[in-house]
């Protein structure tokens, strides 16, 4: 292992919870909400992520998207791609996606399980995406190889340039006194996929979809969880919440090589 992916490990491993705090949550800090992650039923603003994937996409071809929630980074790629295959380990995000796929007239597959437990029931396919997944990986040189062992053309990541919930990093040191970490970055995934041996490329930019507002009380109770409170404490930590999220856009990464 490199010395870059052993810090991207260890770094991943610093975000863990404290004993003492997570025994005190009401439930698990960790969940993704399927809600979270369904794709808008109207257009899907561009981004460089999906402007990597599509030039390397042939009219009718393939996309599989590995952490595929509601199939935001698929659908966006439709057309050209006719046929859409999604990974998740929740059954819940394969049926959105499934749904999705289906309203927008396009063929598509679900396999429920962990990449790359799954790898080898999974299709090649011509493009792999694979968005806002990376941070839940710790050993990132074997997600990504068996991400191209299944690209004919091309993968890309998306990713934000941070850590996602650096943003919290005032609220818990308001509500625990808890000091937390600003590492890994996209930076050090990209130095991981390069020591892998891949010629990739990386381009920061704006996420768009964060200019819509979030209902307060929806981001207040989420952030609840995510801070091990119970959610009968939103109304205290709304202010919170108010003050470390700014409202300007995240910024995102894209990273992408050829197979």
């Amino acid at each position: 292992m490199s010395t870059a992916a052993e810090k991207w490990r260890d770094d991943l491993a610093s975000w863990a919870i404290p004993d003492e705090i997570r025994a005190q949550a009401p439930q698990d800090p960790w969940i993704h909400p399927v809600a979270q992650f369904l794709a808008p039923d109207g257009p899907i603003p561009d981004s460089p992520a999906h402007q990597a994937a599509r030039e390397a996409l042939p009219e009718g071809g393939s996309v599989l998207d590995v952490g595929c929630g509601g199939g935001r980074a698929a659908l966006a790629l439709v057309p050209p791609a006719g046929l859409l295959i999604g990974v998740d380990h929740q059954q819940g995000m394969l049926d959105a996606f499934a749904e999705a796929a289906a309203k927008r007239g396009v063929a598509s597959e679900g396999i429920l399980g962990d990449w790359p437990d799954v790898a080898d029931r999974t299709p090649i396919a011509d493009v792999v995406v694979c968005h806002h997944v990376a941070y839940n990986v710790w050993e990132l040189p074997t997600f990504v190889r068996a991400l191209t062992e299944h690209a004919r053309r091309r993968v890309v990541l998306e990713l934000p340039v941070r850590h996602p919930l650096t943003w919290m990093n005032p609220l818990w040191k308001q509500f625990w006194d808890l000091d937390r970490p600003v590492s890994p970055t996209a930076d050090d995934a990209l130095q991981v996929i390069r020591d892998a041996g891949y010629d990739a490329q990386l381009v920061e930019f704006d996420d768009v979809t964060q200019r819509i507002p979030l209902d307060p009380r929806a981001q207040a109770e989420s952030a609840c969880i995510r801070l091990c409170l119970p959610v009968d404490r939103a109304d205290e930590v709304a202010s919170a919440v108010q003050a470390a999220d700014a409202g300007m856009p995240r910024r995102l990464a894209a990273i992408w090589w050829d197979a």
